[in-house]
């Protein structure tokens, strides 16, 4: 017995649907919610990589070369992100929108700052809330579009990684004067994020 009995019907319904591309009856959901749920995560990496951006040009002073390349890699880390949910909204026939005004769907805000210590802030407020808003999208997506769910899973894991790094910089250094101080217990410095019920921290951090 095939796993799949009626592999004429497959053959023949691919056939016919042939100008739908990747969308096939498997995704059993809604595929202009779908762009539009994506929509808002690109122009939240859109949002990010500019914030990133302006973070690594004004970061400025003698303790800043480390900052500095923690935002450089954070940004193109983000634009990597935008790239690959761009090529799935175009995977599922929408359109990826890249206009200015569409910058409004933005989870995060673009927040300047105006010493190493609040950019280093901003930044690791934006992370923490896109480490909510695409856990929330995981769970829309679930098993009715894993594709997407996987993609949005590997992007979580990087802005969870990159939130540990931006607290490592906040509380490990002083960024105003580069002088090490007392690492504040997860507490005391943010509100833990928590996943299975504890607060994860990285044992190494990726370069």
């Amino acid at each position: 017995m095939r796993f799949i009995e009626d592999v004429e019907k497959v053959r023949t319904r691919a056939r016919q649907q042939v100008s739908e591309g990747a969308v096939t009856p498997t995704l059993q959901t809604d595929s202009d919610r779908n762009c539009a749920v994506l929509n808002e995560a690109l122009a939240t990496e859109l949002i990010c990589i500019l914030r990133y951006q302006f973070h690594y040009h004004m970061a400025a002073g003698i303790h800043s070369a480390a900052v500095k390349s923690e935002f450089k890699e954070h940004w193109t880390a983000e634009q990597h992100h935008a790239d690959m949910i761009a090529e799935r909204i175009r995977q599922l026939g929408g359109k990826p929108d890249f206009a200015p005004e569409a910058l409004r769907k933005s989870h995060t805000e673009y927040n300047e700052g105006h010493s190493l210590e609040e950019m280093i802030t901003e930044d690791l407020v934006a992370e923490r809330i896109v480490i909510m808003t695409y856990a929330e999208m995981i769970r829309h997506f679930g098993q009715k579009d894993p594709t997407t769910r996987r993609m949005l899973e590997e992007i979580l894991a990087d802005e969870e990684e990159h939130a540990d790094d931006l607290a490592d910089l906040l509380y490990s250094v002083n960024p105003s004067s580069g002088k090490p101080t007392e690492r504040l217990t997860a507490t005391e410095a943010v509100k833990p994020i928590r996943r299975n019920g504890a607060h994860a921290r990285k044992t190494t951090r990726r370069r």
